[in-house]
């Protein structure tokens, strides 16, 4: 801390204030304003940001002392001012906890309660946010004995005012010998970092990170703090190099990355203007540009600094771990050192953990970096690498280079880990984590840390790509059956597992090049698969599903799936069952790696559908299509067989299909034909609507809920059915629009609940459902006001212009109008509005929300039920969807097409 800094505390000008106020107040308030602008332009100018968490310590032991000393405390009085926490190591950012102490020789509080008081409203007056305790030295004893908090306070604490014998009293009796001995003390700060990172979803890529919490940020670095000073006695990282506990290259490793989480922390600090630990959307632009980082034509600054922040609490969390398995091997086990078991002549095993048998294994045998991953994929049981080799195998990684990843015993051992009966997942993360991964395959170390900066990917590339095998391998497990039933099922049948694990490590490798990725990645894996020689026809199925990854899932929520061409054109692209089952695979994994809240049963559904069209058309052979007319035939008679043990009339439920047109039949499957047309023949002709509402699949899944209107048709329907949707709070999937032949509207919608829930058996909430959409139906002409919820948080740092593009279908005689946009709450509401304005009726729609955008493509036609084929009307169509769907600050930012 500095001894005196006049620019920030100038003492005698600070009398001098105090000397013309009859109050103090004033004087303390400029004191305390003029010093934080003058920290606040020093972070601007780039002052060393442990300078400034110093200096800002050192200016409020200055306010804090005057504050005491105003006081009149006698000479010999038995109390001390102690700073502690994080406040008592010297550091604090603008709005950091300023934790004191206000510690008494004996128990006796009553003696100096009314000067406390008088100190403590002083500093409230002053503006001073200070969290206080009162305690004698006893009584801290007392406290920090049952309380893991106090102790770690109490370990870091500074006289400010008052005698510092008592803190050396306190001091002796809170000390190891009488309390917290190191290993209770470990054992505790290890639990209490296990249920931390808990709530953090054990991972360091969060959407929104935590600085302080979050693995791998600042709390970790100072739990290795707290352990070594409880074991050590000292409590900074440089005393951990002389006590053989961190190598120098991790010590300057630590501090430089302490030293950016604290500019990030002092930054979010100073932009919130309270204090603010989450890397909120709200600020990570602002700190990028703070911190200097800019954008490029490939990759934006807010995308590389957070890259950069991922990279730091990664190899924060890595050290973390290494020292705290250090800790449990010289804390836990000290003396204790179990006997080695060999496993080859450079590995053994010593107390669950691998180690190898010579300090000079990676030098020597250089294979050995990957041979030790193959090795505990193998060993399930091994727990992981001893610190002191985890340590070797960071001190070699500089081995790995082009003639190493040649090498055909290195090549040989990489593919063998994929052909592992377990642990495939968990030692590539081994792999990612000791910085291995990304040194033997180049192109994944330029994904690690990188964030798409978006809502819809809520994990680095490289953690979804690990993710994603993850979840590969979960399918193999028995309990997964009932959640991904086809997927698992499959994932057994897959003549060789080990091509769709490679599949996924390169599936989004090309990300952040400013390209394809699937593309980039395919000519990335080709590469991969040449390197490892394997077969031909090994190579060509990993890079095509690398190359169509995305395929399968953009088919089924963009698609028409009732359109047998659809299916076909799948079909041929696939060409043949073993590809498809693949595929599907590889689909259902990055959906799920992707983000666990996207997989419900309506996707599910969708996949499933595409899934079993395409396996009937592979059957019958690509040459043999099946005809509309046939499916139409297939689903008619599964319904009527439906229908009639259900003691409907035949002749009834003909008669009603006869009017509604045959893409009712190929939108539906065969039981919801049978539920629709049963409820229709029960239906009172009374002029109210008829509308059905079930769950799609199984609730425990979050599945979408079905709702099925019939009425007459009118031409604002959809407009009114989606705004009195929006009004109840229900997000839109997907919508099938249809209208009969006798004029009515058969429309089904699956929906789940506003923040993304399903409606599930709630009785009530289904009432409330059904009702609203009648009474606005029966009432068009009440027609609901466009909703006008708050835009949630996040989604406001989303901001990008609508893209229409507009095309007619070469084939039907439809438009269609695809659009993307930013989410926001009654959108679908406002479109419909629009195609009311604009006269059209739709016909169908697909409607897809990913993240923060809408990905929705609706199928319309004119007045006249005819493909739009007025530019013009197109031309002013798009500007209107534009301008009402968009911010005035992102108009005209992304160009829209029109093909007509």
């Amino acid at each position: 801390m500095p001894q005196v800094d006049p620019q920030l505390f100038d003492r005698g000008q600070f009398q001098a204030e105090l000397a013309l106020k009859a109050s103090p107040i004033a004087a303390f308030k400029k004191a305390i304003k003029r010093a934080n602008d003058v920290l606040n332009a020093r972070f601007h100018e780039g002052r060393e940001v442990r300078r400034l968490v110093e200096d800002r310590a050192w200016f409020v032991d200055q306010i804090l002392r005057e504050a005491w000393l105003r006081l009149d405390w006698s000479e010999d009085a038995d109390i001390a001012l102690l700073a502690v926490g994080g406040y008592g190591r010297g550091e604090l950012h603008p709005f950091s906890d300023i934790d004191l102490l206000i510690l008494l020789d004996n128990a006796d509080h009553e003696t100096f309660r009314e000067p406390i008081e008088q100190f403590l409203l002083l500093l409230w007056d002053i503006g001073l946010e200070v969290g206080q305790s009162v305690r004698s030295v006893n009584e801290c004893a007392e406290e920090a004995r049952a309380d893991l908090t106090v102790i770690t306070n109490l370990m870091e604490s500074r006289t400010i005012a008052g005698p510092e014998r008592l803190r050396q009293r306190m001091q002796a009796v809170t000390s190891t010998e009488q309390m917290w001995p190191s290993q209770e003390f470990f054992l505790a700060k290890r639990k209490e970092q296990r249920a931390r990172h808990a709530k953090y979803n054990d991972t360091e890529y969060n959407l929104e990170p935590n600085v302080k919490g979050s693995p791998g940020g600042l709390r970790d670095i100072q739990t290795i703090l707290w352990v070594a000073r409880r074991h050590f006695g000292t409590l900074n990282l440089q005393s951990m190099i002389e006590q053989d506990f961190l190598l120098k290259t991790e010590y300057t490793m630590l501090a430089a990355s302490q030293d950016f989480l604290w500019k990030v922390r002092y930054a979010l600090h100073m932009l919130a203007g309270r204090a603010e630990d989450r890397l909120l959307f709200d600020h990570q632009a602002q700190i990028a540009e703070l911190l200097g980082f800019e954008s490029t034509e490939g990759k934006r600054g807010i995308e590389q600094f957070m890259q950069k922040y991922y990279r730091v609490v990664m190899g924060v969390a890595e050290l973390s771990d290494l020292i705290k398995q250090h800790f449990e091997e010289q804390i836990l086990r000290a003396g204790e050192r179990g006997t080695a078991t060999g496993l080859n002549s450079r590995f053994q095993l010593r107390d669950g953990y691998i180690e190898v048998t010579h300090p000079n294994v990676f030098k020597r045998t250089p294979f050995a970096i990957l041979e030790v991953f193959v090795l505990m994929a193998q060993h399930p049981h091994i727990k992981g690498v001893c610190a002191d080799s985890i340590r070797l195998l960071r001190d070699h990684r500089h081995l790995i280079d082009d003639e190493f990843r040649h090498d055909i015993r290195n090549t040989s051992l990489f593919i063998e880990l994929f052909k592992s009966a377990s642990g495939i997942h968990r030692n590539l993360r081994r792999m990612n984590r000791y910085g291995i991964l990304g040194r033997y395959l180049p192109e994944f170390g330029h994904i690690v840390g990188q964030m798409q900066h978006d809502l819809f990917h809520i994990f680095t590339v490289d953690a979804h790509t690990l993710n994603l095998i993850k979840h590969l391998r979960k399918f193999k497990w028995v309990e997964m059956a009932e959640k991904f039933p086809l997927a698992s099922k499959l994932m057994d049948k897959l003549p060789k597992p080990e091509l769709i694990y490679l599949a996924g490590l390169y599936h989004d490798i090309g990300k952040g090049r400013g390209g394809d990725h699937s593309e980039l990645g395919a000519v990335d894996a080709e590469a991969f698969c040449v390197r490892h020689q394997l077969p031909d026809w090994d190579t060509k199925l990993i890079v095509w599903l690398v190359q169509h990854h995305l395929t399968m899932s953009t088919t089924a929520q963009r698609k028409d799936l009732s359109d047998p061409q659809i299916i076909h054109d799948f079909a041929m692209l696939v060409g043949d069952q073993t590809h498809l089952d693949y595929l599907y695979v590889l689909t259902v994994a990055d959906i799920n790696a992707t983000n666990p809240t996207l997989w419900n049963s309506w996707r599910a559904s969708l996949l499933r559908q595409l899934y079993t069209e395409t396996k009937r058309a592979l059957n019958r052979g690509l040459e043999n299509r099946l005809e509309r007319e046939e499916q139409i035939r297939l689903t008619q008679t599964s319904a009527l067989d439906t229908l009639v043990r259900s003691g409907t009339d035949p002749d009834e439920a003909e008669q009603l299909w006869a009017q509604l047109g045959d893409d009712y039949f190929l939108r539906h499957t065969a039981s919801d034909v049978a539920w629709h047309t049963e409820a229709i023949i029960q239906h009172p002709n009374d002029g109210n609507p008829l509308v059905l509402i079930k769950e799609t699949t199984q609730r425990e899944f979050e599945g979408g809920t079905q709702l099925f209107i019939y009425a007459q048709d009118q031409h604002d329907f959809f407009a009114v059915t989606v705004a009195a949707m929006a009004q109840l709070n229900l997000n839109i999937h997907d919508a099938r629009i249809l209208t009969s032949t006798s004029q009515f509207t058969l429309d089904t919608y699956i929906v789940l609940e506003g923040d993304g829930s399903s409606i599930g058996d709630n009785p009530a909430r289904i009432k409330q459902i059904r009702q609203g959409l009648i009474d606005a139906l029966i009432n068009p002409d009440d027609y609901p006001s466009i909703i006008q919820r708050r835009v949630p948080r996040q989604l406001k740092h989303f901001d990008f212009a609508p893209r229409v593009t507009i095309h007619n279908d070469a084939k039907r005689p439809l438009t269609v109008i695809e659009l993307t946009a930013p989410d926001r709450p009654g959108l679908l509401a406002r479109v419909g509005r629009i195609f009311l304005d604009f006269d059209l009726s739709i016909q169908n729609a697909k409607i897809a929300t990913l993240g923060e955008r809408v990905e929705d493509v609706f199928f319309v036609t004119d007045a006249n039920n005819q493909q739009l084929s007025d530019p013009e009307l197109c031309t002013r169509l798009q500007e209107t969807i534009v301008s009402q769907l968009s911010d005035a600050s992102t108009l005209g930012a992304e160009p829209s097409k029109i093909t007509i």
